[in-house]
């Protein structure tokens, strides 16, 4: 039975730059816009934007911290994301292997009628 993929994570970590952050915090186990900032190719703003996404998809968890708020990744639910890419990777692999015996089964059929024509000619 297939779990319901929920979209907004997926779209959380969809983003290579949202990955990143992800990455960085859970290296350093807290982080804030500022902090992160300065270690991404990208402005305050739109680290905090991207931070809003995370957490909105509850893969982040922000706490007031002075001006700022300090973030941490809730390690259940990234958890959770990766269970429900592992299952549909295993979809995938199921439905690629299915796809290659039917294409072994073609290849076959065309081989066995190929050698049946030899030799009549």
């Amino acid at each position: 039975m297939s779990a319901a993929v929920d979209d907004e994570l997926w779209s959380a970590v969809g983003d290579p730059m949202r990955r990143r952050m992800l990455d960085l915090l859970l290296a350093d186990g807290s982080g804030t816009a500022t902090t992160l900032g300065g270690r991404l190719p990208v402005t305050r703003q739109a680290v905090a934007k991207h931070l809003g996404v995370l957490d909105r998809a509850g893969l982040v968890h922000g706490t007031p911290a002075g001006r700022e708020r300090r973030y941490r990744v809730d390690e259940a639910q990234l958890a959770r994301a990766v269970a429900q890419l592992s299952e549909v990777g295993a979809g995938w692999d199921a439905r690629l292997r299915r796809i290659k015996r039917i294409a072994e089964a073609i290849q076959r059929k065309r081989d066995s009628s190929t050698e049946g024509n030899n030799g009549h000619g």
